[in-house]
């Protein structure tokens, strides 16, 4: 992922695909898909320009938006589409506040020298959003630059793809519909910390991340795969209080099956493939223990059968969605 001041002259005069791109979900990679469709055509090179950290985070510090794909992950899978490359823009108050002219002239234009530009319906740009799709068609016709706009990508239900709505599902704990919406299995990474080592007490070795607190996943017991040092490891994994012990501050724990080593200070990515129950209160250990027993059992039995969701999810996930290859996997 590259900025304006490292951007390459291999892309100027390319096909741009802008947005935000949180979650790089399948109404987003609509607008990809065309991107890439008008540059294969043009025989230009495609893109997305992509901005960091979210606008909604800047402009509500105190309520900062439940990322689908922190900035890493973002690249990761916009890299996984064909593209060509990435470039982001730093989102500040004040790069919000430029005029929507200046956005055309000054950065599509001056810098990278657009051929073409394709957004979604929805995109808007520059001080108090004056940059309209409109705008972008008119700014298109006067400066000499192909203009697309993208309508919304439905379901197969008839509904419409977005990154709100798989943030709902993740909040219920439809690991099913998000990954289905987002075309990839969703994950989660963080660095591994000391914990209370209660786990190795109970059988169940646990290496625990601290997620970021506006993480809106639904607390419970989850089947997952955890890429460790290269490859894929399956296991279970708990997020959420544990309400038979302290009640704290939400934790995501991982219990890697058939696992030995020491995990401390390591950066894990944590793929999610089933949500099996709520998180519970027991009255003793022993029953703990048992559902702990029954919860590994059903999650072995998930990811038993998992096959990857398409193309990107392959490349993404590689292994660990039932494929043999992509981003580095040696198989679990």
């Amino acid at each position: 992922m590259a900025d304006l001041d490292a951007f390459p002259a291999t892309l100027e005069g390319g096909v741009v695909a802008i947005g935000n791109f949180d979650g790089v979900h399948r109404g987003h990679r609509a607008v990809l898909d065309i991107a890439l469709s008008i540059a294969r055509e043009a025989g230009a090179p495609a893109y997305a320009l992509t901005f960091e950290p979210h606008p909604r985070s800047v402009f509500n510090p105190d309520r900062p938006v439940f990322r689908l794909t922190p900035a890493e992950m973002k690249a990761r899978v916009l890299a996984a589409t064909g593209l060509n490359g990435v470039v982001s823009l730093p989102f500040t108050r004040e790069f919000a506040g430029i005029e929507a002219e200046a956005f055309v002239h000054d950065i599509l234009r001056g810098r990278l020298k657009i051929r073409h530009a394709v957004t979604g319906y929805d995109f808007h740009f520059g001080r108090a959003r004056r940059g309209t799709p409109e705008f972008l068609e008119e700014a298109g016709r006067t400066d000499g630059f192909g203009v697309t706009i993208v309508s919304p990508e439905n379901d197969e239900a008839g509904a419409a793809v977005s990154s709100t709505r798989i943030r709902a599902a993740l909040a219920e704990g439809d690991i099913v519909l998000a990954n289905a919406l987002l075309g990839y299995r969703w994950s989660v990474e963080a660095e591994v910390r000391h914990g209370d080592k209660r786990g190795r007490d109970l059988g169940y070795p646990t290496a625990n991340l601290a997620l970021p607190p506006e993480t809106g996943l639904a607390h419970g017991i989850y089947a997952v795969r955890a890429k460790v040092d290269g490859r894929w490891v399956d296991g279970v994994a708990s997020f959420g209080r544990r309400p038979t012990f302290d009640n704290g501050a939400p934790l995501f724990e991982v219990h890697l099956f058939d696992f030995s080593g020491d995990l401390y200070g390591k950066r894990v990515r944590v793929m999610l493939a089933a949500y099996l129950r709520l998180e519970a209160h027991f009255d003793s250990i022993a029953a703990l223990i048992e559902q702990m027993d029954r919860d590994s059992a059903e999650a072995r039995a998930a990811l038993a059968s998992l096959v990857p969701l398409g193309s990107v999810d392959l490349a993404v996930n590689g292994a660990a969605s039932g494929g043999g290859d992509g981003d580095g996997d040696t198989g679990a």
